[in-house]
């Protein structure tokens, strides 16, 4: 049996980008993520870090804290990659503050309030479901 013709087996993560200025909770995403088959997980603690990080490889998932200590709109990045190209990876914003996201900026992805466990935004990401803040919300409000 071949793993595109089992439905159950999802392949790995691949190339995540986690755009995390936390140190400590970059290193957790890091393992949750390689816990749940992420091939490579690459930190960038800055825009301009994750910038030079998408020009090496293109990146199946991003991870993107909204207030890195470079620039007060993580999100930006998620415009950006929604533009260069037809496949656009999947996003997870990571924050503080989920209302300070544009509404249409939060459609892009899931959005996880902090603190959150890294192992469910990790099971979120591996798993395509939303669990993220505003998809809780809609279950929530139905």
């Amino acid at each position: 049996m071949s793993l595109t013709s089992a439905p159950d087996i999802k392949p790995p993560l691949g190339r995540v980008l986690v755009v995390e200025d936390d140190a400590v909770l970059a290193l957790a995403i890091e393992d949750a993520l390689q816990n749940v088959g992420a091939a490579e997980v690459v930190i960038c603690a800055s825009i301009a870090a994750a910038m030079l990080a998408l020009e090496e490889a293109e990146a199946d998932c991003l991870v993107l804290d909204v207030h890195l200590t470079d620039r007060n709109d993580g999100w930006a990045l998620a415009e950006l990659v929604d533009q260069l190209g037809p496949r656009r990876p999947v996003i997870a914003f990571s924050t503080g503050s989920p209302e300070a996201i544009p509404p249409a900026i939060a459609e892009m992805g899931l959005v996880f309030e902090k603190p959150y466990d890294p192992a469910e935004l990790a099971r979120a990401l591996a798993s395509g479901r939303r669990r993220g803040f505003f998809a809780r919300l809609r279950d929530a409000i139905g």
